[in-house]
């Protein structure tokens, strides 16, 4: 059975179906959580979230988009949720934020491949900016989406998404500029 497939019958209430989109994008959904929160346990949760929100939501996918891309746009606004809602009962945890990345560094591609520590210091930097900048970045510069589609993605305006980019962007300059990182690792 092809995605399309899959789709029409997870419609009409298979959960067969359904369970095959999910074993077909959980990497995908999983690290995109992964990379917004910064942790596995909150990536977990994250997805979990995302899969059943696009469990209740099936109905309402139109077919515009491929099911992954949909699925980046639950991920991030469920991640987005699940990081306002920790900041708010977070107290005094803040060593949850002390090695954002880090174990799936690897994945991050770019010039700053080059160096490990660079690298290492690029996805510390990610993981600490603010999660709407966090998000833009992750899905322009790792996924390679369009402006368009990120602000497809994220529910903003496509100037939105620029702004959000440079400015996150900026951040990290700053941030890696500050920690002796090159320029044109950012």
């Amino acid at each position: 059975m092809d995605q399309g497939e899959l789709i029409r019958a997870a419609q009409q209430g298979e959960r067969e179906a359904f369970d095959e989109l999910v074993r077909q994008t959980y990497v995908d959904t999983f690290t995109l959580a992964y990379r917004l929160t910064g942790n596995e346990e909150d990536a977990r949760d994250v997805a979990q979230d995302a899969y059943l929100r696009a469990w209740r939501g099936i109905g309402r996918f139109r077919g515009e988009a491929q099911f992954s891309t949909w699925m980046y746009r639950i991920t991030a606004n469920t991640a987005s949720t699940h990081t306002q809602r920790r900041r708010r009962l977070r107290t005094d945890q803040l060593e949850d934020y002390a090695e954002p990345l880090e174990e799936h560094i690897e994945l991050l591609p770019g010039p700053a491949a080059e160096s490990a520590e660079a690298l290492d210091r690029v996805a510390s930097a990610i993981g600490t900016l603010p999660v709407k900048l966090r998000q833009v970045v992750i899905l322009k510069d790792i996924y390679g989406l369009s402006h368009e589609e990120i602000s497809s993605e994220l529910g903003i305006s496509v100037a939105a998404a620029k702004v959000r980019l440079h400015r996150a962007r900026r951040k990290l300059k700053d941030m890696l500029y500050e920690q002796g990182v090159e320029a044109h690792a950012v």
